[in-house]
Parts: structure tokens; sequence; C-alpha cells
């Protein structure tokens, strides 16, 4: 029978000299930190060549989804194009909004050419440079719908989630109250009195905002009622953090992805209602346009100055796809059912 041979000799000591047993030290990797990251993931503290790094967060691991998707990233592209382009092009353009040209659309002549890309309608003005003021406030108006409605609902559903008792009933019956008030009959009310006013994009967005942040609400509070019984968030309050600083330290970050999501659809949904109104001849007033007052004075001369009715309906419908693929590129993104983006 052979003789074993005895490799004890050969592992490394441990505490008191003694090869081997619980407290040997092993030789450590360089570059490798011994402490898991969240998750059980090692956190790569740097390498032998002195080249440090972290792990992905969060939002980068939401960038690396987003730009995963094509559609998504194009309609941003073009949604950033239009806004950008057009405050560009109504301040760099040859004729502006107002500008009253030598050519008129008559049959057979004023529709687009080098001279006016768009063409021009039967008063004179340049059908692009409108267009492009069109666009542009459009696009300020529903950014700003989506700014204040998101605050607006985030405070609410916030406050409802957290607190409970009396004070989600309150404003949830108050949110409830909104949703059941038919919303394209009080912006026609509430924007026949502001055309009269004023008729400006600001007046426009503010009454558009104040009236549409219900659904954000129900997201957050949804958000709310399900974080608030969180383990960190009873081990904020264990160490004397305030309501305050465990609602915008600790809860809103963890729901901010719907909050985002919705805010981006709601600037689609910005767009169209404030186009009904200025189609309606209670938006956006002369001598301001917008792609609304822009369709509603073509679609009379649809049929004989096609360019006047098509080319701001294009760049609604433009606008509004770009959106909606927009948001939900962001919904995929913020998905935490996502398999997580590997190294």
């Amino acid at each position: 029978m052979a003789e074993r041979t005895d490799l004890r000799h050969l592992a490394p000591a441990g505490r008191g000299g003694q090869p081997g047993g619980a407290g040997r030290r092993w030789p450590r990797r360089p570059g490798r930190s011994p402490i898991p990251a969240a998750g059980g993931e090692a956190r790569h503290l740097g390498d032998e060549h002195g080249l440090g790094g972290t792990a992905r967060k969060q939002w980068q691991l939401v960038l690396r989804r987003f730009v995963r998707q094509p559609r998504a990233v194009l309609a941003l592209l073009v949604f950033a194009l239009l806004g950008i382009g057009s405050t560009v092009m109504t301040a760099t353009w040859r004729y502006s909004y107002t500008t009253l040209t030598n050519t008129i659309a008559t049959v057979g002549q004023g529709g687009p050419s080098l001279a006016h890309p768009f063409g021009v309608d039967p008063i004179g003005h340049d059908l692009l440079a409108q267009v492009m003021q069109g666009t542009k406030e459009d696009v300020q108006t529903a950014l700003l719908v989506a700014v204040i409605s998101a605050f607006i609902g985030t405070t609410i559903g916030a406050l409802a989630g957290f607190f409970r008792g009396w004070v989600d009933p309150v404003l949830m019956r108050f949110t409830d109250f909104v949703l059941a008030v038919p919303l394209l009959a009080i912006l026609i009310v509430l924007g026949n009195v502001a055309s009269k006013q004023s008729g400006s994009w600001l007046w426009v967005a503010i009454i558009i905002g104040v009236l549409a942040w219900t659904y954000v609400a129900r997201l957050v509070r949804a958000d709310f009622l399900s974080l608030r019984e969180r383990d960190f968030v009873e081990a904020a309050r264990a160490i004397g953090a305030s309501n305050r600083r465990i609602i915008v330290r600790h809860l809103l970050p963890n729901a901010i992805g719907p909050i985002i999501v919705n805010a981006t659809l709601t600037v689609a949904n910005a767009i169209i209602l404030e186009s009904t109104l200025s189609y309606l001849g209670l938006g956006i007033q002369p001598p301001d346009v917008s792609l609304g007052t822009l369709v509603a004075s073509g679609q009379g001369d649809a049929t004989t100055f096609w360019w006047l009715f098509v080319f701001p309906a294009a760049f609604i419908v433009v606008l509004v796809l770009s959106i909606n693929f927009i948001g939900d590129g962001l919904r995929e993104a913020f998905d935490p059912r996502k398999t997580r983006v590997r190294a």
C-alpha cells in the first residue's frame, strides 16, 4: 500500500503558528474589496493599474436600459430637435411669424418652394415661420404643464400616502372630485376667461397644469403606501429623522420612476389639450400662434391650399407620437422587473 505524503507543512500558518485553522489568512487579490456591495455583488474599488471604479447606480442602469431601445432614443432625438430647432428657427429665420411677404397663396401659387419651404397663407405669412413659432409655443406650454402637474400631484400624493389618518381620505376625496369633473368642459370655461384677459401660452399652461395632476397624485400615493412600511423607513425613524426628511430623502427618490413616466405622458396630453383649446379659439390668441390655431385656420382651405393644414397637423402628430414613445421607453427603463445590466 502506498505511503501517504503529509502536506500539512505546505498550508499557510494560522494563529499560534499552527498550520491551517480558522484564523489563517489567505493572500488577497489586488484591486478587490472583501466587502460585498448591496445585492450580493462585489464592489470593484480598483485594480492593479490604479484605475478605480464603483458599481453601477440606479440611474446608470436606467440610462443603459433606455439607450438600448432604439425607438425611444429616436423619439427623444426628434422631440429635442423639434423643441430646440423651433426656438433657433424663430430667432434666425429671415421671416417672422407676423411678417407679411410679397407672396400670397392663390390658386396655382403660394405652395412650398425654396423661398417658402412650407408655403404661405392667403394673407402672405410664411408658414414655416408660423409652424416653428407654434411648435415652440406648444412645447414650452406642455413642459410647463408637466412641471406644474407633477409638483401638485407629487405633493398631494406624498402627503396622502405618508400620513394617512384623516389626511389621506380628505386629499383623495378631493382628487376624486377633480377626476369626476369633465376636464375639457372646465378648460373651455377657464380658457374662455383667460383668453379674454391675456390669451398667452403662460395662462393656458397654468390652467391645464392645475387640473392635470390627479393621476400623478394617485400613483405617488400608491407608491408611498408601499414604501412607508419598508425597513429603511423604520430605520430612519429610529435614528430620529423628521417626516420631512424621510419624505424628501428616502421616499421620493424611490418613487421618482412613476413620476417621470407620468410627467412625460402629461406633456403629450398637454399638447393635445392646448391644440384643442386653440382650435376652439379659447387658447393662445393672435398675434401669437400655436399649432392648434394654424390647424383651425387652415382646415377651411385644406382642399385648395393643402399645406396650410397638412404641415401644422403633421407637427402635432409627430410631437405627440415622439413623447409617447419616450414615455414607453422610460417605463421599460424604470421597470424593476427587468434583468440587471451585466458588467
